[in-house]
């Protein structure tokens, strides 16, 4: 158009910003017709979640943003919640946690990990033999699940190889539930009153199952849950340590009433999120003392530093045994191990 003086608005065209022409809305849908649901498996960012009697293959929902899911999460689901082949739900919510058993991968790792949220009961598997038990390691393990609010359970493997008195001897005073089981006896775990009795104790709850790889967690829910067809594998004759079969977690129910979680084997268990004052207090009984009896300041190490532990303890075996866990997890968390 060479004569501007004739030049109008309606002559120019004008490209449509694309881009945000339509304003965002911080008002979210209310989800009406969402569904309860409880994940049950984990996996590259697909959630298996049981909605009554069916399993669902579900995605997280944007609105949930960076908000993490674990197994035992209560979500709220919308979508085919059918659980037919090639469907897909949304979880749009996810409820307040009862607890949560965490982890992190040592004592100077500030990163948190989740295991698993709103379980009762934390089983720890130790082998007798092959791979040897490792007290710290069950020390650590006690006190993540006295922390999260759950009541704990030593489950003993491979009690055909070597006996369970020192163990026993140890947590037991603890109020500690220890069990020794055997897949070895003739006529399989069926006739193990050990494997019997755990059995028993997991009736109507949900208990986590952790422990190193080898030790024989895969095979106790394989006995547990037939159908669950957990791989089972050897322990390495040089390094000692077993090789992970178990690659992630997930979450079954036990037929004979409950729910077991069991996880991939662990070669640490640190305890980095848990401050060192609350290793105490997850015993109530020694917290108690320390506040009435120990002075300000007390690291809780020995009597020769200050702490009256010892005194109060002195002629109970069941409070020594507390006041000796606590010193050795104490310990282990000042040298940094990663057991």
């Amino acid at each position: 158009m060479s004569d501007w003086s004739r030049y109008d608005e309606s002559d120019a065209k004008v490209r449509p910003n694309r881009r945000g022409s339509r304003p965002r809305t911080k008002i979210r849908p209310a989800h009406d017709e969402a569904v309860d649901g409880t994940v049950i498996a984990v996996d590259r960012g697909r959630y298996t979640v049981q909605v009554d009697d069916a399993v669902v293959t579900a995605v997280k929902a944007r609105e949930l943003g960076r908000r993490g899911l674990v197994i035992g999460d209560w979500v709220k689901v919308v979508g085919d919640v059918s659980g037919a082949p090639d469907t897909l739900a949304r979880v749009v919510k996810r409820d307040e946690r009862r607890n949560s058993l965490s982890r992190t991968a040592d004592d100077t790792d500030p990163t948190e990990r989740v295991i698993v949220a709103n379980a009762d009961q934390l089983a720890i598997v130790t082998a007798l033999a092959d791979p040897e038990p490792n007290p710290r390691m069950i020390d650590r393990c006690l006190v993540a699940a006295f922390d999260a609010g759950m009541t704990a359970l030593l489950v003993l493997t491979k009690a055909d190889l070597a006996s369970a008195d020192e163990l026993r001897a140890a947590y037991e005073p603890l109020g500690v539930t220890v069990i020794e089981t055997s897949t070895k006896r003739e006529g399989g775990p069926e006739v193990d009153p050990g494997f019997v009795r755990f059995r028993q104790e997991l009736h109507g709850i949900t208990t986590v199952l952790v422990g190193y790889s080898g030790v024989g967690k895969s095979t106790l829910v394989n006995a547990l849950v037939p159908d669950a067809g957990r791989a089972v594998g050897v322990v390495n004759d040089v390094t000692g340590r077993g090789r992970h079969t178990s690659t992630s977690a997930i979450r079954y129910e036990v037929p004979t009433a409950g729910w077991i979680v069991d996880t991939p084997g662990v070669r640490s268990f640190g305890l980095a999120h848990i401050d060192p004052d609350r290793f105490i207090h997850a015993f109530p009984d020694v917290s108690a003392a320390t506040d009435e009896l120990c002075p300000r300041g007390c690291t809780h190490e020995s009597a020769a530093l200050g702490c009256e532990l010892d005194a109060w303890a002195a002629d109970d075996p069941a409070r020594q045994a507390r006041v000796e866990s606590i010193r050795r997890l104490l310990a282990s968390r000042a040298a940094g191990d990663q057991y």
